[in-house]
């Protein structure tokens, strides 16, 4: 009778071993994806503030779009389509303050070949804050990297985080 007590113990010790190995390896590998995904995000934003269009460039798909909400002189809310060609060679030129976009990543969602990133700002020209926002990220995997598809973001001076 004991010795059936153990065994049956023994079993129940090792259902939930391999329940708790198989939790933590999914969470590793949902951790190494999701760095795999911040990658272009954290090469853009390092690829502006060293105003290094080639760093830039690499965080992008080809026929990215790049978008933003902004107000008309009248108020009323639009979406502004910007070049990204125009972006990079803006945020490269020399200038004499760094541009640096502070984020933190929200959350990350991926399928596939498909990832969706949302990563709250505060931007500063230099140590001026200059505006924040929201970034929304549309992530695709090509040839194994991931890149950046579609870039939309929020942008105000005021209710910052």
């Amino acid at each position: 009778m004991q010795f059936s007590n153990q065994k049956i113990i023994r079993k129940a010790y090792m259902k939930w071993a391999i329940l708790i190995l198989t939790f933590t390896s999914l969470k590793a590998f949902s951790q190494n994806f999701q760095d795999d995904v911040k990658k272009p995000v954290m090469l853009l934003f390092d690829g502006m503030r060293k105003a290094d269009a080639t760093m830039i460039k690499a965080a992008f798909a080809p026929g990215a779009i790049l978008q933003t909400l902004a107000k008309d002189n009248e108020g009323k809310e639009l979406v502004k389509t910007e070049n990204i060609a125009e972006f990079i060679a803006a945020v490269t030129q020399p200038h004499p303050e760094v541009y640096d976009e502070r984020i933190s990543f929200d959350f990350i969602q991926m399928d596939s070949s498909l990832a969706s990133v949302w990563t709250p700002y505060k931007f500063f020209i230099g140590n001026r804050f200059s505006h924040c926002g929201v970034n929304s990220f549309q992530l695709v995997k090509m040839n194994g990297e991931w890149k950046i598809q579609y870039l939309i973001d929020t942008r105000r001076k005021e209710n910052c985080p």
